[in-house]
C-alpha cells in the first residue's frame, strides 16, 4: 500500500516560503472558501438545462433533483471524511491512490483532469455567445481567446488572486438564485405587490397532467439530465488545503452542503415549476429561469438572465482552471505526472500545471468551432459520466480509507459518514444503477456517452496498470 502524499504548504516544499519550488501556499481566506462552498454548487447547468429536465419529467422534475441532491450528500460526506482527516490537492484522487492503490488515484486523476479541460472549451464558449451578443464587433472566438487569458492570468497571479475573483462571481450567483426565490416564492402565494401573475399557483404542480405527466419513469430520465449539473461540489475539498486551516474549512462546507443544495437547486426548481405550468412552451424557447421571470412582467429578463449566467459561466471557467491544475499539480507531486507539474513559483502556483491545462482547453475550443459535430462532440460525450465514476472512487475510497484513518489517526475522525458503512454502499448502487440505466437511454444520447466515457476510462486505466508494472520492475531490478 502507499503511503498518501499531502499537501506542500510554504516551508514544507524542497524551497523555502516565497522560492520557487516551495510548494502550494495558505493564499485563500476564510470568505473565499465560504464563498466558493456555497457557490460551487451552483452551476452554469442549473440555469440553462433545467429546461430539459422540466420538459421531461414535468413537475416531478424535483424528485430527480432531490434524488441526484442525496446522492451528492452522501458522497460529499465521504469525502469530507477523508479530506478533513488529511487535506490535500489531490483530493479523492490522492484518496485513492492511498485506499485503492495507485492505478486508481491514476486513472481519476487524469479522468477528471480531462473533464475541466473540456468544460474549459464548453464554458467559454457558451460565454463568448452570450459577449458577443452584446458586443457582436468581437467575434465570438475572440471573446473566447480573451476570457480564457483573463482568468489565465487570475489564476497565475497567485491563488489568492483566484479565490478573490470566485469570491465575486459565486457572490453575484447567490445573491440573484436568492433573489429569484423570495421574489418567485411571493409571486407564488399572491404576495408580490404590483405583479398579477395569472398562471403562477401551486395548482401547477398538480394540473396539467398531474405531478408526474410522463409516468414515474420519467424520474430517472430527469436523474440522467439534471446529474451532470451537480459537479463542482467536490472543489472545496481541493481549495481547502491551500487555506489556513484545512480541516475547519473541510468540515464547514461538508456539514453546509445539505442546506445549499436544498435552497439553491430544490428552492429554485419549485418556484419555476410553480410559476408557470410545466408545459408552458416559453420554458423550452426561452429557458426555464428566463420564462418564469418573464412570467412576472420583469423588463428585460432575458438580459438579466444572460448576466446571471455569463457569471456562472466565468465562475465555472476561472474553477475549472484552478481545479484542473491542482489536479494535475498533485499527480506531479505523485509521479503520475511530469515532475514539471508539481513545480511552483514563489507565489506558491503551480504555472506549468495551469498552462498545460489551458494549452488544453484551447485546443478544445479549437475542435469546438473547427468540428464541432465530430471531435468535439466526441469529447464532451467520453468526458460525460467522469463525474459518476469520480463519485464512485469516492465510495470504495472511503471504505477502506475509514479502517485506514482509525487504526492510524483516529482523532481525524472529525467529519464521519453517517451509518457507515451501509449508506455508503448504497451510494454506490445508486450509482451503478444511475449508469446502467443510462445504458438504456437512447433519446438524450446517455448510452453514448457512457460507453465513450467508459472506452476513455478503460485506457487512461490500461496506461497506470503499465505504469504500475514498469514501475514495480524497476524497483525488483533496483533490488538485484
Amino acid at each position: 500500500m502507499t503511503s498518501q502524499p499531502t499537501l506542500t504548504k510554504a516551508g514544507d516544499g524542497p524551497g523555502k516560503p516565497g522560492e520557487p519550488g516551495s510548494g502550494l501556499q495558505a493564499g485563500l481566506k476564510n470568505r473565499h472558501l465560504s464563498m466558493i462552498a456555497i457557490g460551487g454548487v451552483i452551476g452554469a447547468g442549473l440555469f440553462v438545462g433545467s429546461s430539459s429536465g422540466i420538459a421531461t419529467a414535468g413537475p416531478g422534475i424535483l424528485l430527480s433533483y432531490a434524488l441526484v441532491g442525496t446522492l451528492v450528500v452522501l458522497v460529499m460526506r465521504m469525502l469530507g471524511e477523508m479530506s478533513a482527516a488529511n487535506p490535500t490537492s489531490g483530493s479523492f484522487s490522492a484518496h485513492a491512490d492511498r485506499a485503492l492503490g495507485p492505478w486508481a488515484g491514476f486513472s481519476i486523476g487524469w479522468l477528471y483532469w480531462f473533464f475541466w479541460v473540456v468544460v474549459l472549451a464548453v464554458e467559454a464558449t457558451a460565454g463568448a455567445k452570450i459577449l458577443e451578443g452584446w458586443i457582436p464587433a468581437v467575434p465570438q472566438w475572440g471573446w473566447a481567446l480573451i476570457v480564457m487569458v483573463v482568468l489565465t492570468a487570475t489564476n497565475l497571479a497567485s491563488v489568492g488572486s483566484y479565490g478573490e475573483f470566485e469570491f465575486w462571481f459565486a457572490g453575484i450567483k447567490v445573491v440573484a438564485i436568492a433573489a429569484f426565490i423570495v421574489v418567485g416564492g411571493l409571486a407564488v402565494f399572491g404576495l408580490l405587490p404590483g405583479v398579477d401573475s395569472e398562471q403562477a399557483g401551486l395548482a401547477n404542480l398538480t394540473e396539467h397532467g398531474g405531478f408526474l405527466p410522463n409516468g414515474a419513469g420519467a424520474i430517472l430520465t430527469g436523474v440522467l439530465l439534471v446529474v451532470f449539473s451537480f459537479m463542482g461540489s467536490e472543489i472545496p475539498t481541493l481549495a481547502a488545503g491551500e487555506s489556513e486551516d484545512p480541516q475547519r474549512a473541510v468540515t464547514k462546507a461538508t456539514n453546509s452542503i445539505i442546506w445549499r443544495i436544498a435552497v439553491f437547486y430544490l428552492g429554485s426548481i419549485f418556484v419555476v415549476v410553480a410559476l408557470l405550468p410545466w408545459d408552458s412552451q416559453s420554458i423550452v424557447d426561452q429557458g426555464s429561469y428566463v420564462a418564469a421571470l418573464d412570467s412576472l412582467g420583469i423588463a428585460n429578463a432575458g438580459q438579466i438572465m444572460n448576466f446571471i449566467v455569463l457569471t456562472s459561466v466565468l465562475s465555472c471557467l476561472n474553477s475549472g482552471l484552478y481545479t484542473a491544475s491542482r489536479m494535475a499539480f498533485s499527480l506531479g507531486e505523485r509521479g503520475d505526472a511530469p515532475k514539471a507539474f508539481a513545480r511552483t513559483t514563489s507565489r506558491g502556483v503551480p504555472r506549468t500545471a495551469i498552462l498545460v491545462s489551458v494549452v488544453f482547453g484551447f485546443v478544445a475550443v479549437f475542435f469546438n468551432y473547427e468540428f464541432p459535430d465530430s471531435v468535439f462532440l466526441f469529447l464532451v460525450n467520453s468526458s460525460g459520466a467522469v463525474a459518476l465514476f469520480v463519485w464512485l472512487v469516492i465510495c470504495f475510497s472511503q471504505l477502506r480509507m475509514r479502517r485506514i484513518i482509525q487504526a492510524e489517526a483516529p482523532e481525524r475522525l472529525v467529519v464521519r459518514m453517517w451509518l457507515f458503512p451501509y449508506l455508503t454502499w448504497a451510494a454506490a448502487a445508486v450509482i451503478v444503477f444511475v449508469l446502467g440505466y443510462m445504458l438504456t437511454d437512447t433519446e438524450h444520447n446517455g448510452r453514448t456517452t457512457v460507453l465513450l466515457s467508459l472506452l476513455v476510462a478503460a485506457l487512461v486505466l490500461v496506461v497506470a496498470v503499465v505504469k504500475q508494472r514498469v514501475a514495480a520492475r524497476k524497483a525488483l531490478a533496483g533490488r538485484d
